[in-house]
């Protein structure tokens, strides 16, 4: 299947892209070279192949959940730069 100028113009439209009249020839050419690719890859046997969900499928390594001491608040209260009524306190950048 190859692409004429008329397909560009209505993809192009379809597509709420504005292609100028001297690039649609270069538009065709990438439409026509991807349909090319598109149709290599069809070729391919692909019977055996399961299809993938992601192609990350890795499951990710559970970690058992610790139960710490907390309630160190001047501990992490020792990290703010401003602090007001045991809170951490930040510039006001609202007016």
């Amino acid at each position: 299947m190859a692409i004429d100028n008329q397909t560009v113009k209505k993809v192009a439209f379809l597509s709420r892209l504005r292609v100028e009249d001297e690039k649609i020839e270069s538009a065709k050419d990438e439409f026509n070279k991807i349909l090319q690719w598109i149709d290599e890859l069809n070729e391919l046997n692909t019977d055996n192949v399961e299809p993938l969900i992601s192609v990350n499928e890795q499951t990710l390594r559970l970690r058992e959940d610790e139960i710490t001491a907390g309630n160190n608040k001047d501990e992490i209260l020792q990290n703010a730069p401003m602090e007001e009524f045991d809170y951490f306190a930040v510039p006001k950048v609202v007016e």
